[in-house]
């Protein structure tokens, strides 16, 4: 199903004044760490990422390389900037890096022809699965969610029905780091996306600030925020609250959407299928997942479990490609392998609302 990024991305741009800083080039590639290999007895071996003629670490005599100050702050400012200026016009704008808007993002990176940013207004990303529920670790997935583990490589303990994996945070790093080495994907954390822009009935793109800024606009004297425009939003902003359901919260006042009802009780066994049912584009241009579904949709909350956070994510990428008239496998033109999982986030969408 995934797709060899490395084929189809283009080739290396001319050297532009982004690309050195105070007459320092960029370096001309990446070197990759080596992987921390584990043996039966968990005794560990650790291999430097410097050519294997060099002599390993000697911890009672550790001396870094000097390196001035402000080339640390260059360096930071210079790539930010340039992710700043690459992304202000992009394929598609992802507001919400929790387990919904991250298994989105994971799924659109595949294609590299599709660009990503990824809003999160919070300083660390993963939303609430970061953990299980009442602060356990352990984070329960319902069948046939778990094909998505085996994708990304999450270990869990399998029952009849479902899997569990030890800690949620595994589920949250494992996704977050195959996802943020793709080079057709940037995060911005610590960024709130305070509007939407909207033109003749279609939303555009997103309306940004940092975080902080935005949590306190009541205290200070004004500071504009910025813009990002996008072929396509998806909404995973999650359940209502400070910085939750913003998205669809928006689109009802200023009359893009009736209602917005507010999730029902609780029902794991309904809850799951409706979310991930009820994954679409709610406006053009716009597409919501994850429990911010139930919000907009008046479906029934589901507590703990996990899996449809992750089908309802692939949908919304899925939606995303057919927008952007890519390959997808919700109109038949996907041409990977596709997941039986997919196959209920294919289900039919005529149904607006559900009962709890």
């Amino acid at each position: 199903m995934a797709t060899t990024l490395s084929a189809s991305l283009p080739a290396k741009p001319k050297l532009s004044f982004l690309d050195t800083t105070h007459g320092i080039p960029l370096p001309t590639q990446s070197r990759l760490p080596q992987p921390v290999k584990s043996s039966k007895n968990f005794s560990i071996s650790m291999s430097s990422t410097t050519p294997s003629s060099s002599p390993p670490y000697n911890l009672s005599s550790f001396k870094f390389d000097p390196i001035k100050e402000s080339i640390v702050s260059r360096e930071m400012t210079r790539r930010y900037m340039t992710d700043m200026i690459t992304y202000a016009d992009t394929d598609v704008v992802i507001i919400g890096a929790g387990s919904a808007g991250l298994s989105c993002a994971y799924e659109l990176s595949k294609n590299p022809k599709i660009q990503v940013a990824i809003i999160e207004q919070s300083v660390s990303p993963g939303g609430g699965a970061w953990l299980g529920g009442q602060l356990f670790s352990a984070m329960v997935v319902r069948k046939p969610a778990h094909l998505f583990l085996d994708e990304i490589g999450v270990a869990y303990d399998e029952f009849d029905n479902y899997v569990v994996i030890k800690h949620a945070a595994l589920f949250t790093s494992t996704i977050m780091s195959k996802l943020l080495a793709r080079p057709n994907v940037k995060l911005f954390n610590a960024v709130a996306a305070e509007d939407l822009i909207v033109k003749e009935g279609k939303v555009g793109g997103v309306v940004t600030n940092w975080a902080l800024v935005s949590m306190n606009h009541d205290t200070q004297s004004c500071m504009d925020p910025n813009v990002m425009e996008a072929k396509v939003v998806v909404s995973s902003c999650g359940h209502d609250g400070p910085f939750g359901a913003t998205g669809v919260k928006r689109l009802k006042s200023i009359g893009l959407v009736d209602d917005v009802p507010g999730m029902k009780a609780l029902d794991m066994n309904s809850a799951e299928d409706a979310i991930v049912r009820m994954t679409r584009e709610v406006v053009p241009g716009m597409i919501v997942t994850g429990m911010e579904v139930a919000e907009i949709a008046g479906a029934p909350r589901m507590g703990p479990t996990f899996g449809a956070m992750m089908i309802s994510g692939q949908k919304a990428a899925h939606l995303a490609l057919k927008s952007l008239g890519q390959p997808n496998a919700l109109d038949g033109t996907f041409t990977g392998s596709l997941h039986p999982e997919l196959v209920l986030a294919a289900a039919d969408q005529s149904s607006e609302t559900v009962d709890a």
